[in-house]
């Protein structure tokens, strides 16, 4: 299982491999070492009584952060995916001031088909609400669910009231 996060000390973006395991992920740039937690993966699946061990770990929480509140999202950056659709529609408005209603629809069903094919091909990845940690490969997307607005604004209230409290002035005493 591969792992992308930024270093909590440095903010650099960090990928480690394997990360099942290792014992401690360490940054590239300021060399800060991370734990993983012992709780990090669940090795098997209790059937009954008896216990089935997997072949492969499966992610239970994220290993950068205190977290357990993951989801799955597609493995693709975002940005790509905006600047395709803006592209499409720069260049289908282009088409529409030059009249030709065909080639603006045309384009328009092009970009739309175009995600569509990078929706289905594309693989998953798992991403923390908290932290933004990012995993891929086997295990990564077995036991969570998909996004959800609720969770995803209570952990950007809690970054938002925390840089609020950091930029406080202390309150002078009496």
């Amino acid at each position: 299982m591969r792992v992308t996060y930024a270093c909590p000390a440095c903010q650099a973006t960090v990928m480690c491999d394997a990360i099942e395991t290792l014992a401690v992920l360490e940054c590239s740039a300021c060399r800060t070492t991370l734990s993983i937690p012992a709780d990090a993966f669940s090795r098997g699946t209790t059937a009954g009584a008896a216990v089935v061990l997997d072949s492969y770990p499966r992610l239970r929480r994220c290993v950068i952060c205190p977290s357990t509140e993951l989801f799955i999202r597609k493995d693709f950056p975002q940005r790509v995916g905006v600047g395709i659709v803006v592209a499409g529609l720069a260049a289908s408005c282009v088409a529409w001031a030059f009249r030709e209603l065909f080639l603006t629809f045309g384009i328009l069903f092009a970009t739309a088909m175009l995600d569509v094919v990078l929706y289905l091909f594309m693989p998953n990845c798992l991403s923390c609400y908290r932290c933004q940690a990012r995993y891929s490969g086997d295990g990564a997307t077995d036991t969570f669910g998909g996004f959800d607005l609720e969770t995803h604004e209570k952990h950007r209230q809690q970054v938002a009231r925390t840089k609020q409290l950091s930029t406080r002035p202390p309150e002078s005493l009496p």
